[in-house]
């Protein structure tokens, strides 16, 4: 790990930048030992997210959706080498955008949530921060706690994530956004798409329930 640069600290993993593997600039996900677990059980779990994260890359770039290429997958190891990608996090260029801008980001960011959702891939943490725009497409990145489900529910939560976040992130720009979010998401799920954004509201007002409690 000589020679690379710590860019982003996890609760899970680290992403260090390497200007130049193999001739490539990459970002290594490493899944650092946790030393409260047993020493076998921390090894079989890092190995098994190493490997279900890197499958979860892949199918979700044949679903259409662009992800960051992996050049190599260590399991033992419990990393993973990938693209890294050029641009910026749609967090940080949100409130710079005209409008016009925003609603064809946040149309396309749904359309390719609703790819993810139509191969049954929920994303786990579907926000502003893990997604980089570039001159002409957005990347979603960090599916570290996604996972392979068709269920409404869990569609549903993943949606509610992506208007918490709004809410809290962009809350000058949140109705506006998210209309757009569920025209591009319709886009990609048709019919199925309504049953999603129907339980992704009635998650809501579970929330609002639970808080004012």
């Amino acid at each position: 790990m000589e020679g690379l640069r710590l860019v982003a600290k996890g609760a899970e993993a680290d992403l260090l930048l390497d200007p130049d593997w193999n001739g490539v600039k990459v970002i290594v996900k490493k899944r650092g030992e946790k030393r409260y677990r047993h020493p076998e059980l921390d090894r079989e779990i890092r190995r098994t997210r190493t490997i279900h994260e890197a499958g979860i890359i892949h199918r979700s770039k044949e679903a259409g959706v662009p992800t960051p290429v992996i050049y190599q997958v260590d399991p033992g190891e419990a990393t993973i080498v990938m693209e890294y990608v050029e641009g910026q996090k749609v967090r940080e260029i949100v409130e710079d955008l005209e409008e016009d801008e925003r609603s064809y980001l946040f149309r396309l960011i749904g359309l390719l949530s609703g790819r993810l959702h139509k191969a049954g891939i929920i994303h786990g943490d579907l926000t502003t921060s893990n997604m980089i725009r570039t001159a002409d497409r957005v990347f979603f990145i960090d599916f570290g706690l996604s996972e392979v489900s068709w269920e409404t529910e869990k569609r549903g939560v993943d949606i509610n994530l992506m208007y918490r976040m709004l809410t809290s992130t962009h809350y000058r720009h949140t109705e506006e956004l998210f209309a757009a979010f569920k025209e591009g998401y319709r886009d990609s799920l048709g019919a199925e798409a309504d049953e999603a954004l129907s339980r992704m509201e009635e998650i809501a007002r579970r929330g609002r329930y639970v808080e004012r409690e």
